[in-house]
Formats: structure tokens, C-alpha cells, sequence
């Protein structure tokens, strides 16, 4: 992700894969973070062969739909929130991008509307 250095020290992960689930960008949170599965060799490989059922399917779902999923994961004892989302150049549909959240163990939540 040279092209924004920034991306790179994010303090979050963040895979980044085109129309047909070929993974084109990791920054290196990402890289780090899915070291045992090949790290950076996973750039040019299909993120659908990167997952297991049933995320397999819920991943060609969203490629084939261009729609949105977030949830949240604890492995190791680490709380993430994942959130995979639809990208676009120029408002044509071009894949999607996986960001990888790490959670504190506790975490406040603000309700902000005005009444």
C-alpha cells in the first residue's frame, strides 16, 4: 500500500481484494496478521481460498452482491471488529476492503442524539 504510507502503520488490518476476490493490497498490520497463512505472498492469491466454509460463501456473497457485513471476533483472547464493505473508483464497483479492528476489553458506548 505504498501509495498511502499511512495505511501501512494503521494500527488496524486492513486486505483490500478486487471484483473477482483476487487480493490486491495488505497493509502491513494485515501482512503480520495472517503471517502463518503466507503474509504479503497472499497478495495476487483469491480471498476465497483463503477462508473456510461457511465464510467462503458469505465472501462470494458479498463480491457477487457488492453489499456490506461487520461483525465482531475474539481470538486469543483479542476482541476485533471486522468490517468488510464494498469499494468503488470513480462509483464503479471495483471489490472489497477488510478492516480489522483490535477492541479494548472494555469499551464505552455514547449515545449522541440531541433531543
Amino acid at each position: 500500500m505504498k501509495e498511502h504510507a499511512w495505511v501501512d502503520e494503521l494500527p488496524v488490518s486492513i486486505t483490500v481484494c478486487d471484483a473477482e476476490g483476487t487480493i490486491t493490497e495488505m497493509n502491513e498490520r494485515a501482512c503480520a496478521t495472517f503471517a502463518d497463512e503466507g503474509g504479503a505472498e497472499l497478495v495476487g492469491r483469491n480471498v476465497l481460498d483463503c477462508h473456510p466454509e461457511p465464510s467462503r460463501s458469505l465472501l462470494s456473497h458479498l463480491l457477487h452482491t457488492g453489499s456490506s457485513n461487520c461483525y465482531t471476533i475474539e481470538k486469543a483472547g483479542k476482541k476485533k471488529l471486522i468490517f468488510q464493505s464494498p469499494w468503488y473508483e470513480k462509483g464503479e464497483y471495483r471489490g472489497l476492503v477488510e478492516i480489522s479492528i483490535p477492541l479494548p476489553e472494555r469499551m464505552p458506548h455514547f449515545v449522541r442524539d440531541t433531543k
